[in-house]
């Protein structure tokens, strides 16, 4: 059951990706990548993760995806032939961020020592 949840999580983000590239219209300057999808064990749910560059644009990518998310999901819904298609939730991913704050923290201590 691990594979086939791990399998569901890829191909939700491979088709969710191709969506939002081409059905979305995302804030100008805005570049979103979908870092992973975490579904539910019965496969209902999805969190999609995403980070957004640059931050500051972080906010605005996610209001669009929500105000389109009943869209993207019936997309979606007849792109996989699987049943149930879980359900999408929006998430903004932190942890991209926290690592690109700590290299530049490391960088300044790289750069005093």
């Amino acid at each position: 059951m691990k594979n086939r949840i791990a399998q569901v999580e890829e191909l939700m983000r491979h088709e969710l990706a191709n969506i939002i590239l081409r059905e979305v219209e995302m804030p100008e300057g805005a570049v979103v990548t979908l870092t992973r999808v975490v579904a539910a064990g019965n496969l209902q749910q999805a969190r999609v993760y995403m980070s957004v560059v640059p931050d500051e644009k972080g906010g605005e990518a996610l209001k669009v995806l929500s105000q389109n998310i009943y869209e993207i999901q019936q997309i979606l819904n007849g792109r996989l032939k699987m049943r149930p298609v879980p359900k999408i939730q929006w998430v903004l991913e932190t942890a991209t961020a926290e690592a690109q704050h700590i290299e530049e923290l490391l960088d300044k201590i790289k750069k005093q020592g």
